[in-house]
């Protein structure tokens, strides 16, 4: 039998999902408690296995979102198989599955010049930033629980900081367990929201979506003023807004990690001054 014919790229099962996510945490992605159910329900057809002889050895994601963008994430292969064709050949998978679409990728610095290979374009970094909670912080005004609002409301404004509408894959974010998510009036109506989910090490918060710092420090006082003392958390931040990141560095966190934003094909038009912090590096 000739390599390619031992090599099979399907859609995952769910508890496939499962296992691509155990194999993100042993990569130190450090992912949510709840990511494979949520993910999975933002698209069922959008995640890819490879099984070399039935054995799983890679996984990748091609989320469809509307009808015009897309994001390729959750891109691993195991070690053990790395530098052959196995990555490129299941890429290729989601890579099919959104033609015709914009996609955006979050590509960590090794593999950047590969993804410009495949024609995706430097779009700007996302820094993740890691810090630690303190005291109590108290709740400025303006704050309300994103439960006392209308799911319409939120992706409406969520629709403003994200290329395409994300309903379904936007409820089960905001409702999934020991998550807190909150939204920041300003004149009555909604100006901002955020979500802090639980994670394998402390939680990570995104997306943080706000019309000007003060909303985004609101945000960010009332979740962090939810968690426990000496808790870590994590903000992934678009550094061409550089209010975000002078918010981060007032708060004391500092860079573990970082990716470039690229996409194939149009870069989506969005407001990056009032994108603080994104919702994940796997959906986008």
């Amino acid at each position: 039998m000739q390599l390619s014919e031992r090599f099979v790229i399907r859609p995952m099962q769910p508890h496939e999902l499962d296992l691509a996510i155990e194999w993100a945490a042993t990569e130190g992605w450090n992912p949510g408690l709840n990511d494979a159910g949520v993910f999975y329900a933002a698209d069922p057809q959008g995640f890819f296995i490879g099984l070399l002889d039935g054995k799983p050895i890679a996984a990748v994601s091609g989320v469809r979102y509307g009808e015009r963008y897309g994001f390729i994430g959750l891109f691993i292969v195991l070690p053990e198989y790395r530098e052959k064709t196995y990555g490129w050949r299941i890429g290729q998978a989601a890579l099919s599955r959104l033609a015709g679409r914009t996609i955006g990728i979050d590509g960590v610095v090794a593999h950047q010049p590969s993804y410009r290979r495949m024609g995706f374009v430097y779009a700007h970094r996302n820094v993740r930033y890691q810090g630690q909670t303190g005291g109590a912080h108290s709740d400025p005004p303006g704050l309300v629980s994103l439960a006392d609002r209308s799911l319409d409301e939120i992706l409406a404004y969520d629709r403003q900081c994200f290329p395409e509408v994300r309903s379904v894959f936007l409820q089960r974010w905001i409702e999934q367990p020991g998550a807190n998510a909150f939204g920041w009036l300003h004149q009555g109506r909604l100006a901002g929201y955020a979500v802090a989910r639980p994670c394998r090490e402390g939680f990570k918060i995104g997306p943080l979506f706000a019309d000007n710092p003060a909303g985004a420090e609101a945000l960010l006082s009332g979740l962090l003023g939810r968690l426990p003392a000496g808790c870590s958390f994590y903000l992934d931040v678009p550094q061409n807004n550089t209010d975000a990141v002078a918010i981060a560095g007032r708060l004391g966190m500092q860079m573990v990690f970082e990716t470039a934003r690229m996409y194939r094909g149009p870069t989506p038009d969005l407001p990056m001054s009032r994108i603080f912090g994104i919702t994940s590096f796997e959906l986008g």
